[in-house]
């Protein structure tokens, strides 16, 4: 069977206040081009469909349309991300299950099994799908959307997250009664997962990280949650990654998707394909602000990051002009002999973790507990 591995789209997400409605159209029509050219059977979506529990209108309408797309061409399984509202997010899916589209959340409900395509689910329990395409092979999928208590409705007991999570991960397994090739689809953060600037601060100081050892037995991992695409581990566990840089720390980093095919004897011609319809971001410096502009022109169909070094601050006419420029997000100026002695306490750089800390020691004079920080972790996470 042919899979499409896809994650974090984010639907909505603006780069410091600039909307990107239209690149996440582009890209989302380039993955249903992309399962059209593969003859893909099956999509997997790994989580964080929007940006926000509430997306906007236009938002929604741009996965409603996208997704319809490709379902055109293959069978459509999602999960909830942490960023997701599941219960907003599943809320069409009898509509979407029509159009062989499958959303699952966190309540973890059984998709409607029904021949609606050329690949399509023929049973479904808590937490898991067996599809099977037009040439009779199958593939079992272990569905875990982002985990955590609050949205399995668990209160606080004495069991640790490593035996949540496993006891979480077998109920996806419990419908494994054929020998067939499995996938396993979450969105969690895995143990050894390299983070980017636009995610937040997910590791908990590691109390959250899903050891590999804790995976279920299966042929691939398809993972969300991380935006850079990485490989962990000797087998195949995989972030496809975003789908777009969401910030500047991912400058000309390749996004794309997991395209692989899925047999009796495991993955075969695995490949990531590049996904290009959206606009690069790029870091620039100059030592002055004439040079600062001409490379903003020349650079003006990227999204810009620029650093001047300056020997004196900018006049009022200097701020004008780079303020005129389209594509500069962010600027930030080092001037040479500032005094300004407020950059010996800057924030810049420090985690949510760091930055809690320090507020917390002001307060108190005292270091906040590992359980105290990782609650507060939680919340930000959610």
């Amino acid at each position: 069977m042919k899979i499409l591995h896809t994650s974090d789209w984010h639907i909505g997400k603006k780069l410091m206040g600039r909307e990107r409605y239209e690149e996440h159209k582009n890209v989302l029509y380039e993955i249903a081009e992309i399962c059209k050219a593969e003859n893909v059977d099956l999509c997997l979506v790994a989580g964080d469909v929007f940006d926000t529990y509430t997306p906007s209108a236009e938002a929604e309408e741009i996965f409603y349309n996208s997704v319809k797309e490709i379902a055109k061409h293959s069978a459509v399984l999602i999960i909830s991300g942490n960023h997701d509202d599941y219960v907003r997010l599943t809320a069409a899916s009898k509509i979407t299950e029509e159009l062989n589209i499958y959303i699952i959340g966190n309540n973890l409900n059984a998709v409607s099994c029904k021949k609606r395509g050329k690949t399509y689910p023929i049973n479904s329990g808590e937490g898991f799908v067996i599809f099977k395409n037009e040439k009779g092979e199958k593939v079992y999928v272990n569905t875990l959307p982002y985990p955590n208590e609050a949205r399995f409705k668990e209160g606080k007991t004495d069991e640790s997250f490593n035996e949540k999570i496993t006891r979480w991960i077998n109920i996806g397994e419990n419908g494994k009664t054929e020998n067939i090739p499995s996938i396993f689809l979450s969105h969690i953060f895995a143990a050894g997962g390299a983070v980017s600037e636009s995610e937040r601060e997910i590791d908990l100081g590691g109390a959250r990280a899903v050891g590999l050892n804790l995976f279920p037995k299966c042929n691939y991992a398809a993972l969300g949650h991380l935006h850079k695409r990485q490989k962990l581990g000797d087998n195949n566990v995989y972030y496809s990654g975003a789908i777009m840089q969401f910030s500047f720390d991912e400058c000309n980093a390749e996004k794309s998707v997991n395209v692989f095919e899925l047999a009796e004897e495991g993955v075969k011609n695995f490949k990531q394909i590049a996904l290009k319809n959206f606009v690069n971001l790029i870091k620039l410096q100059s030592e002055n602000v004439e040079d600062g502009l001409n490379l903003l022109e020349k650079y003006n169909n990227c999204y810009v990051e620029l650093t001047l070094n300056l020997k004196e601050p900018l006049t009022q006419s200097q701020s004008t002009a780079l303020r005129k420029m389209q594509n500069l997000i962010s600027l930030k100026t080092n001037v040479e002999n500032n005094s300004d002695q407020r950059a010996l306490y800057s924030n810049k750089n420090k985690s949510s973790s760091q930055l809690f800390c320090d507020y917390y020691f002001s307060r108190f004079n005292n270091k906040p507990s590992n359980d105290l920080k990782e609650l507060f972790l939680s919340i930000t996470e959610e």
